[in-house]
């Protein structure tokens, strides 16, 4: 499977405490990461042993110790910069958030970056998600209106603009 990834140009990149897994996953997601590191095409995103609240707290700490060691004003603090410090600075934004199993919360799961992703909630269990729910959520999600945060009044003046 690595092979395949590698063959469609796939980068994968991981989220979480890869270094509390056992020794041979966290060896093997490691190497995988690392021989696949220099591919540009889609970025497969594994969130293993992620918790977004942990990765806040610890984006939190980080900025705190630029700020001691005088590395960062903090009137300067952005929600850029902040950003910066996650683990997912350099993968950007979800679009889209595919929620299995029925569960209408977000679990913990990339509560910064999901703030202006679109949800699909769909009833069926991860194991039996297949490709033709994949396309429906897809086919559903294009027929939304990006917002980001806005009304579409607001949407529609600037286009007018």
């Amino acid at each position: 499977e690595i092979d395949e990834l590698d063959a469609k140009n796939v980068r994968l990149t991981a989220i979480g405490d890869i270094d509390a897994l056992p020794y041979a996953p966290r060896t093997g997601i490691k190497n995988t990461i690392k021989r696949l590191s220099k591919n540009t095409g889609l970025i497969l995103n594994l969130a293993l042993s992620y918790s977004s609240r942990q990765e806040i707290i610890s984006a939190v700490k980080k900025i705190g110790h630029d700020i001691q060691r005088g590395e960062i004003d903090p009137e300067s603090l952005t929600e850029e910069l902040f950003e910066t410090y996650l683990q997912t600075a350099e993968i950007g934004d979800p679009d889209l958030i595919i929620r299995t199993s029925g569960e209408n919360r977000v679990s913990n799961f990339l509560l910064w970056q999901l703030a202006y992703s679109e949800l699909y909630i769909t009833p069926t269990l991860w194991p039996d998600f297949g490709k033709e729910e994949f396309y429906q959520a897809i086919e559903e999600y294009q027929q939304r209106e990006r917002r980001f945060g806005q009304v579409s009044e607001q949407l529609n003046a600037e286009s007018n603009k």
